[in-house]
C-alpha cells in the first residue's frame, strides 16, 4: 500500500516549518516564569512543551496500532498489518522520548531523574509493552502467523494506553495534572495566558505532523520491503 511519494514530500514540507516555529515559540515567545517576588524562575518548565505533545503523540500512535490491528483481523489485509507495524515503530520512539523528557523534568522538579510514581511507572510499562510487540514481530518469520499474532497483541496491549493516561487520576501521584481533577481531589494546574496556550497548541500540531510524516515514511518503506520479499519467491 504505497502512499504517493508526492504527498509524502508535501507533508514533510509542511511539517518542517511548523516544527521550527514551535521550537522558536518555546525559547523566544513564551514569557519567563516568575515567582511571587518577581524573580525569574528556572526555565526547566519549557521542556513541558516538548513532553506533553510527545506523550499525546505516543498515545495516538498506539491507538493507530490498535485500530489497524482490528482492521487486519476483520479483513486479513496486509496493508493494515503494515500500518500497525509502522505506527508501533514510530510510537516506540515517541514513548522513549516521553521517558527521557519526563526524567529531565523530574530532575528539575523533584531532584531525581526517576521515582516510582504512577505516571512514570505506567509510561515505562507502555514503552515495554510495545517494545515487546516489535520483538514478537522480529521473532516470527511466517508472514501470516506474524501478522495475526501481532494484531492480537496490538489489541490486548492497548490496555496500557488508557492505563498510562488515567494513572494520575486513579492513583495518588506526584506528577502534575494539567487538565481536570483526580479521584484524590487534586486539580489540574492548567496554563494561564494566551502565549502559553498558543505555544502548547502549536507544539501539539507540530508533533502530530511529525508523527504523520514519520508514519507515512515507514509505511512506504515497509510496503517496498514486502514487495521485494514477494519478488524473491
Amino acid at each position: 500500500m504505497l502512499i504517493d511519494r508526492k504527498k509524502e514530500r508535501i507533508l514533510a514540507i509542511i511539517t518542517a516549518p511548523v516544527m521550527l516555529i514551535a521550537i522558536w515559540m518555546i525559547f523566544f515567545y513564551v514569557p519567563q516564569m516568575k515567582g511571587n517576588a518577581g524573580e525569574i524562575l528556572d526555565s526547566s518548565f519549557k521542556i513541558f512543551y516538548f513532553h506533553l505533545p510527545i506523550a499525546m503523540v505516543s498515545y495516538l500512535a498506539f491507538t493507530v496500532v490498535f485500530l489497524a490491528s482490528i482492521m487486519h483481523l476483520k479483513g486479513n489485509s496486509s496493508k493494515w498489518d503494515i500500518v500497525a507495524h509502522s505506527a508501533a515503530e514510530v510510537g516506540v520512539v515517541f514513548a522513549f522520548l516521553v521517558l527521557v523528557t519526563g526524567s529531565i523534568w523530574a530532575k528539575a522538579t523533584w531532584g531525581w531523574y526517576w521515582i516510582w510514581e504512577p505516571r512514570l511507572t505506567t509510561s515505562l510499562a507502555l514503552f515495554l509493552v510495545y517494545l515487546a510487540y516489535l520483538m514478537l514481530r522480529q521473532a516470527l518469520e511466517e508472514p501470516e502467523k506474524r501478522a495475526r499474532l501481532a494484531a492480537v497483541f496490538g489489541i490486548v496491549g492497548f490496555i496500557s494506553v488508557p492505563l498510562s493516561f488515567l494513572s494520575i487520576r486513579l492513583w495518588r501521584s506526584a506528577h502534575p495534572l494539567m487538565f481536570g481533577s483526580s479521584s484524590y481531589g487534586s486539580s489540574g494546574g492548567g496554563l494561564e495566558g494566551t502565549s502559553l496556550q498558543l505555544t502548547l497548541a502549536v507544539n501539539m500540531l507540530a508533533f502530530a505532523l511529525l508523527f504523520a510524516s514519520m508514519l507515512v515514511y515507514r509505511i512506504n518503506n515497509e510496503a517496498l520491503k514486502e514487495e521485494l520479499e514477494e519478488m524473491k519467491y
